[in-house]
């Protein structure tokens, strides 16, 4: 009984979140599209592969499909802020979608140009902070903040199962129709998040009344909830100082703001560090899986199953659960646990023990992003949303490849030993600072 209870009792925020029927709508169609998008990548590259040369240009296409989201990071935050974050989503996607369908049109006329498939995947990597800034940043706006880690738990479990749904399905629909097929599967999935994105009913944008600055005019949803006196000062005269006072403005100003908040920038860090030790072992678990391992391919898809299954597994957990501690004191702890995960490596050549370290990576990274992220969204300024969150999560997507470059020479060198080391520290330090702090 108790332990239904307890079931139930995570269950219901989850019930709660979703309830919210334009947080439904919005999520629903965001998890079709990210099924779509782990399509994307394989069938760019099956048609690279079937070039003259392919297997050389496949660097090529992993420039084109990464480089651009740096770009379109500092380009997507100011124009989310702008705009109605629905419009933003919507005219993203026709975009994206537009792009993918035009190689299986092409195909149907004549030959696919060589070229196509590289700037399709600039496009997608252009935009693609679009959604991975645009979503997070429209949560506040349709669930309270008590049911904010279950609506993030949601993000991450749809970024995990598409993850592992969208790359398998995409290997049996090319098998089966080939990789235009599957490119005009994931413009579908594109339509498909658009007109989710138009079909929310609540105004995503932050409203400012004519001669009031947009920081003092911040449209706080759910403000109903606030205690009567905290309402009451707010609709007191605003004083001329209070009137005239700067606001950053654009995304120098954002970061500016960004950047007097410890805790964001502490944070911040800390993700951006760990990120670096989970770019080394996306290198090691394929070095091992070839070199040290029994089972070869079945090894790393072993190892990429049980990390798959851990971030599932975490997420649940923790979009259910409130940290008892303090939130920045919980991200620390599970952290820390995460980077012991690294010294599984150690154990080579077993198998189970070093999937089974996986499996803690990916179990106790996953209440990291939750936990954290609701964290930003209490913290960043409405009117910031859009710049805030994608200026962050372009930061923590630029460090993985600073872990791959690092890992490469001492795999090269069978420092299996130091590899695993310097992830594990590289994840447990800044997890010590956070505990360090308060706030």
């Amino acid at each position: 009984m108790m332990v239904n209870d307890v079931a139930g009792g995570r269950l219901a925020a989850y019930r709660r979140a979703l309830s919210r029927r334009d947080f439904r709508v919005l999520w629903l169609g965001s998890s079709v599209s990210l099924v779509g998008d782990g399509m994307t990548f394989v069938a760019l590259t099956w048609l690279v592969l079937s070039q003259p040369d392919g297997v050389r240009r496949l660097g090529l296409l992993t420039v084109c499909h990464t480089l651009p989201v740096f770009v379109g990071g500092l380009l997507a935050g100011p124009v989310l802020d702008r705009f109605d974050k629905r419009h933003v989503l919507a005219v993203d996607s026709v975009v994206r979608g537009a792009a993918m369908a035009s190689i299986p049109v092409v195909s149907l006329l004549g030959e696919v140009p060589p070229a196509m498939p590289f700037v399709v995947a600039a496009v997608y990597g252009l935009l693609k902070m679009v959604p991975l800034a645009g979503f997070p940043a429209a949560i506040p706006d349709l669930v309270p903040e008590q049911d904010r880690d279950a609506a993030n738990a949601l993000e991450s479990l749809s970024f995990s199962l598409s993850g592992m749904i969208g790359p398998a399905l995409g290997g049996v629909l090319i098998a089966g129709f080939g990789g235009e097929a599957v490119l005009a599967f994931d413009a579908i999935s594109y339509v498909v998040f658009a007109v989710a994105a138009l079909a929310v009913r609540r105004p995503l944008g932050v409203p400012r009344p004519l001669g009031v600055p947009r920081r003092l005019a911040v449209r706080r949803p759910f403000a109903t909830c606030r205690p009567f006196a905290e309402r009451r000062a707010v609709r007191r005269p605003l004083t001329p100082q209070a009137a005239q006072a700067p606001e950053p403005d654009g995304s120098r100003g954002a970061l500016v703001t960004l950047l007097r908040d410890r805790v964001l920038v502490a944070t911040t860090l800390a993700f951006m560090a760990f990120n670096i030790a989970v770019g080394m072992l996306l290198v090691t678990g394929p070095w091992l899986a070839k070199t040290q391992l029994q089972g070869g391919p079945q090894a790393l898809g072993l190892l990429l199953a049980a990390l798959a299954a851990g971030e599932l597994a975490g997420a649940a957990v923790a979009g259910a659960r409130t940290p008892r501690a303090r939130p920045l004191r919980a991200i620390a702890v599970v952290q820390l646990v995460a980077a012991a995960g690294f010294l599984a490596l150690l154990t080579a050549p077993l198998t189970i023990t070093v999937a089974a370290g996986f499996l803690v990576i990916g179990m106790f990274s996953a209440p990291m992003t939750i936990w954290a992220q609701s964290l930003r969204m209490a913290r960043i300024p409405a009117h910031l949303r859009g710049r805030g969150f994608a200026i962050l999560r372009t930061l923590m997507q630029a460090t993985p490849p600073i872990g791959a470059a690092i890992v490469t020479p001492l795999l090269a060198a069978g420092l299996l030993g130091t590899a695993a080391l310097v992830m594990a520290l590289v994840a447990a330090v800044p997890a010590v600072v956070l505990l360090s702090m308060r706030h």
